[in-house]
């Protein structure tokens, strides 16, 4: 809420709205046959539909209404029944037909919302505006040492999503929410893989600025930004600009800005008219789509547990809000989780999954799938630490061992001899004979010195070989000291 409260501070309120393009991955393009694939062999997955030439004709793959619906659904939209394909006609070197296949008027889903958790626990509501199938074009790749461009139409034809907000986004905070939860409902959905680097999941940000109660500001656009920490860097930096820019009496120019990381900076890029005349026209290749109330139905079955309620469920479980967004920001950690919480409902559980597990993943560079210590296995080695049979040091040596061999931890303390010391008795007579041993140590904790408390726990965990139990040395030397 901090950032909020600085913008407000200045006078004014932040207005932002996101479009996002999604890259479905679809085993076809979206018009043609040829294989949806991220090839780095330039113009070696096209064909006549999907690079423009004349007299071809279209066919619409099934399958991306079909994750569209998924998508509308899961952002609450409504589903339309009759939809329509148009042609958006601009110039770039990469659209070779010089028009876009895409809907214009009708888009597939409307009126959604998705809900993002607050830094205050609450949920903010972000209304959707709509969400409309198109085809991607291709790309433009320039030459610095001969100062020449070429153009490759490999993208050309993949399906895209574009899925536009309404501007009720008001920091950098609650954008950075928005799009976290928006590209997990997307993997969630195995509709894409959202792949920011690759630029299968790209969002273009508007912002502008307004007194409280004023008409919208100008806003200025900010593209071709593929990291959720550096749209919320460019975010601060351009409601600052803008704000600095009116305060000194100056004016805010529509434009398309961009980041530059390394001066820590928007840039301009190129100017923006008040509205580009795409002369949408209706295409008159591609039949209209009816949508009828069993597809949607069959669609509808197909949806698992959304980010939104998993992160809901592990709230109501007892998690943090930290730990609740950092396991539903990673699929594959959540559902581990999730796994290993049918074999204990231990409160120990969570951190170890968190520190522990995705330490040793790091460290050993594999990926959660191919570690050794199986759900199952975590479970059984909290349990045992929950027993109170090892202590936490004991069981750090055991996920190491466990994690590589994928032995069970009960053999694995069994054959180390890692059984935690429990008897009271025995620990008591430990504790004695230490007592008895550094009567000078004694009296100048009893002085005063409180920092000698970690000589005697040292030495109790020394004498059981780091096998006794760290609360009962603790209550048992409060007895004797």
């Amino acid at each position: 809420m901090a950032e909020k409260e600085n913008l407000l501070k200045s006078g004014y309120e932040t207005v932002i709205g996101i479009e996002v393009h999604v890259q479905l991955t679809t085993q076809s393009k979206i018009f043609c046959q040829c294989p949806n694939v991220v090839s780095h062999k330039q113009n070696s997955t096209i064909c006549p539909i999907c690079t423009g030439h004349p007299g071809v004709l279209p066919v619409l793959n099934k399958d991306v209404p079909h994750r569209a619906i998924k998508v509308g659904l899961a952002t609450n939209c409504k589903i339309t029944e009759d939809n329509f394909f148009a042609r958006k006609h601009y110039f770039y070197p990469d659209l070779p037909k010089a028009y876009q296949i895409t809907q214009s008027t009708e888009p597939i889903c409307k009126n959604g919302y998705l809900e993002i958790p607050l830094e205050d626990g609450s949920f903010k509501k972000i209304r959707i505006n709509r969400i409309h199938m198109e085809e991607d074009a291709g790309k433009n790749l320039h030459s610095a040492l001969t100062n020449e461009s070429y153009v490759d139409l490999n993208r050309a034809g993949t399906p895209l999503l574009e899925i536009v907000s309404e501007p009720d986004i008001s920091s950098p905070y609650e954008a950075r929410m928005y799009l976290k939860m928006l590209r997990n409902i997307i993997m969630y959905l195995n509709v894409g893989t959202a792949n920011m680097e690759e630029g299968a999941f790209r969002a273009d940000t508007n912002i502008s600025v307004r007194k409280p109660g004023a008409a919208l500001g100008t806003k200025c656009e900010l593209k071709n930004i593929n990291s959720f920490k550096f749209i919320s860097d460019a975010i601060e930096y351009e409601v600052d600009r803008q704000i600095g820019l009116l305060e000194q009496g100056g004016k805010i120019t529509q434009e398309t800005r961009l980041w530059d990381v390394k001066e820590q900076k928007t840039v301009p890029m190129r100017g923006k008219e008040e509205a580009a005349d795409y002369r949408y026209l209706p295409d008159p290749d591609i039949p209209p789509l009816h949508v009828d109330s069993a597809w949607i139905s069959k669609v509808t079955s197909e949806l698992p547990e959304l980010p939104n309620k998993r992160y809901q469920r592990y709230i109501t479980s007892g998690l943090t809000p930290y730990e609740a967004d950092v396991l539903i920001n990673d699929m594959d950690v959540a559902d581990y989780y999730d796994k290993a919480r049918t074999f204990t409902k231990s409160p120990l559980l969570i951190n170890w999954v968190l520190r522990e597990l995705m330490a040793f993943i790091k460290e050993e560079k594999i990926r959660l799938t191919d570690c050794k210590m199986t759900p199952e296995l975590l479970a059984e080695l909290v349990t045992l630490l929950d027993n109170k049979l090892i202590n936490n040091r004991g069981a750090q040596e055991v996920f190491e061992i466990v994690g590589k061999t994928g032995q069970s931890p009960k053999a694995v303390v069994k054959e180390r001899g890692l059984e935690q010391i429990g008897s009271s008795e025995e620990i008591e007579k430990i504790i004695k004979e230490i007592i008895a041993t550094n009567q000078k140590i004694v009296e100048e904790y009893k002085s005063g010195n409180q920092k000698l408390w970690g000589f005697f726990v040292g030495q109790a965990m020394k004498k059981t070989s780091g096998k006794g139990d760290p609360i009962m040395i603790n209550d048992l030397l409060k007895k004797y000291l």
